[in-house]
């Protein structure tokens, strides 16, 4: 097989932890009990009985809350909550640069494998712009399957129309890279900008 036949077209990434800051991780949590004074081992419970519901777009934010928080009267509102919620979002400015910067010189397909909840992922895609560079969003909450259960990267590439050796995968969690190579797909464990940016060269895609 030449060479060519086998050079990748297609970036497949991750959103948090790669692009972005985590949506709603374990410090994020930490940072809303303190805040809006939460019992810690509870929520925690009750997170874990819940989230990947939510993240597989089986119940809404709202109801994720309800079971999160709202079971008893509080003193703030659910807005106040979601606020707090979507303010932990914080962009890795050049990660984001160099993905937007290789779609323009190399115009690949730049695809979002992520999981997240709708009403998260919706914020976080638009308000970071995700939309301007990235062609398709293969999220959890659409797709209704999450990583690392190896339907969501099958879907990612029937929906991208790419072979598993054309896809080349950003990912910061070791596991999801592993299920993904079982496919033929694959990928770079994301440590920090500086290492994937010569990972991505070493395929061919320098900026």
């Amino acid at each position: 097989m030449k060479k060519s036949d086998t050079a990748p077209t297609t970036i497949f990434t991750d959103i948090g932890g790669v692009l972005l800051t985590n949506g709603w991780d374990r410090e994020a949590r930490k940072n809303a009990i303190q805040l809006f004074k939460l019992d810690p081992v509870e929520t925690e419970e009750r997170h874990h009985l819940s989230f990947d519901t939510y993240e597989s777009g089986k119940i809404s934010l709202t109801e994720y809350l309800k079971r999160l928080v709202f079971y008893s009267k509080r003193d703030f509102s659910e807005e106040d909550f979601r606020a707090f919620m979507f303010e932990q979002s914080q962009p890795f400015p050049e990660m984001l640069q160099l993905i937007r910067g290789i779609k323009k010189k190399y115009g690949i397909k730049i695809a979002v494998v992520n999981n997240e909840g709708r009403e998260l992922n919706n914020h976080r895609i638009h308000k970071f712009r995700m939309g301007e560079f990235v062609d398709f969003f293969i999220s959890s909450c659409f797709v209704h399957f999450r990583k690392p259960d190896a339907d969501i990267f099958k879907i990612a590439l029937d929906i991208a129309q790419v072979s598993p050796e054309k896809v080349i995968y950003l990912e910061d969690r070791p596991l999801f890279v592993q299920v993904a190579d079982t496919l033929g797909i694959r990928g770079i464990i994301h440590h920090d900008f500086n290492t994937t940016r010569k990972q991505l060269a070493d395929f061919g895609w320098s900026i």
